[in-house]
């Protein structure tokens, strides 16, 4: 864990790195504040990231396909287990995303805009438990796990997307409002943990579907990686944070 925390770190020296034609390097994605806050009187924990620009104002431009689709996200690295959220056990830094993605939707059981339809929301901000591990194929070091279809050893969370990797889409609820973004997550959601620890990135992401016949993410990329990384809370991912 503690390698896959300092490969994190090592992502910083890469924020100068051009990985897309817009790289969305700007205030909307520099953080200056993280915290997580228990409410026990309504048994949630709230989750906020503050920037120094305007949170989830900036957003994907869409390239009209899935292979090679931005992502942008606000994530939290935390010490939570992936069994906390309703995984089968498995090595890797679980981390509550809060993403953005024009060009597909990935929370079939979710419709964001309220618009009755249920798959073209996916630019809207909405979460998604991952777990992470190491990949040096991406400029970021990191990518979404992925499994072999068909594992009877892996399990996933009822609202998972249906991909090979280990993705949720809780349906929580995200709120942007000027400098803050962030998103309510019931106790009993995380196995009624208040005292993990965790941190906050801002990063560019973009999937992969394979080339030359491949299945999706067997590729030379993985299907879900991370390719830059804007700003850290912390500075150096040390995830120093304890939920107040």
């Amino acid at each position: 864990m503690k390698n896959l925390f300092t490969l994190m770190a090592a992502a910083l020296g890469l924020f100068s790195t051009p990985v897309c034609d817009k790289c969305y390097d700007n205030e909307d994605l520099q953080i200056r504040s993280a915290s997580v806050t228990h409410n026990k009187d309504l048994g949630v924990t709230v989750w906020e990231i503050k920037v120094k620009g305007q949170a989830g104002s900036t957003t994907p431009k869409g390239v009209g396909k899935l292979n090679g689709a931005p992502v942008l996200g606000y994530v939290f690295p935390t010490t939570l287990k992936p069994s906390d959220v309703g995984f089968s056990q498995t090595e890797g830094i679980l981390a509550l995303a809060l993403t953005s993605h024009p060009d597909f939707d990935d929370t079939p059981m979710w419709d964001e805009n309220t618009d009755g339809n249920y798959g073209n929301d996916g630019v809207i901000w909405h979460p998604h438990w991952v777990v992470l591990n190491e990949d040096k194929r991406v400029g970021g070091g990191l990518s979404v796990k992925q499994f072999k279809k068909g594992d009877p050893n892996v399990v996933l969370p009822a609202n998972n997307p249906g991909m090979e990797m280990y993705m949720d889409s809780p349906g929580f609820n995200v709120v942007t409002s000027g400098n803050t973004i962030k998103v309510i997550v019931p106790d009993y959601r995380i196995n009624n943990r208040t005292d993990f620890k965790f941190d906050a990135v801002a990063c560019y992401m973009m999937v992969d579907t394979g080339d030359g016949g491949t299945e999706m993410g067997e590729g030379d990329k993985p299907m879900l990686g991370v390719y830059k990384v804007y700003s850290v809370a912390s500075g150096n991912l040390s995830l120093p944070y304890k939920v107040k």
